[in-house]
């Protein structure tokens, strides 16, 4: 397994984990709003900085798409 798949399954799991909901559900919800792959390309910013900042940007990209979805 390469390094960005290791950090992409580990921000999985701390994400789920800081929205208190499972690992799956959370690839499920990204899967939906097609970010899963804009996400794991995140890798050379999100795995340098605090976890809470990809947290932070990751609630950004999904109210954004959630809102593109309603519009």
């Amino acid at each position: 397994m390469d390094k960005e798949m290791e950090f992409f399954i580990f921000l999985i799991e701390n994400y789920a984990y800081y929205k208190n909901t499972t690992g799956d559900k959370v690839l499920r919800l990204w899967d939906k709003l097609e970010l899963t792959d804009f996400i794991y390309g995140m890798y050379e910013m999100y795995h340098i900085e605090r976890l809470e900042n990809a947290f932070e940007d990751i609630d950004k990209l999904i109210a954004k798409k959630q809102m593109q979805d309603v519009l």
